[in-house]
């Protein structure tokens, strides 16, 4: 029960995060860093001249966009991928110590039951004649 109350505040969270900055600022456009840095230094230095060109420019906004979307996508493949690992890895060391308490356990009542065969042996054997 308190795993999925830390869940569902954890989601509640995420949604709190990207829903407020909508919500306070909702009438403004939303630009990259890049592009609001740009902006900046033309209007502070009008003879800037940029160091170098961008090696790749995508033709659209759109096709810029669905880059980034599909950049966003791979990392995200990633992260599942060695999140999975992680909790395989995992799983498989806890059902590595399961069989290996069984075993012990086993070996256990398999030494308690051996002594008690060799003391009922003891027990039903007479005594030697002196």
């Amino acid at each position: 029960m308190r795993r999925h109350l830390v869940t569902a505040l954890l989601v509640l969270a995420v949604i709190a995060l990207f829903a407020t900055p909508l919500l306070l600022d909702g009438g403004s456009e939303y630009a990259g860093t890049d592009s609001q840095a740009t902006e900046l230094i033309e209007d502070s230095d009008a003879g800037y001249e940029p160091w170098f060109e961008s090696v790749f420019s995508p033709g659209s906004s759109e096709i810029e966009s669905g880059l980034f979307a599909m950049q966003a996508a791979l990392g995200g493949g990633v992260l599942g991928y060695v999140l999975g690992r992680l909790k395989g890895r995992r799983t498989a060391e806890r059902q590595r110590q399961t069989a290996e308490r069984q075993r012990r356990t086993a070996e256990r009542q398999r030494q308690t039951a051996e002594r008690q065969r060799r003391t009922a042996e003891e027990a039903a054997t007479p005594p030697a004649a002196p």
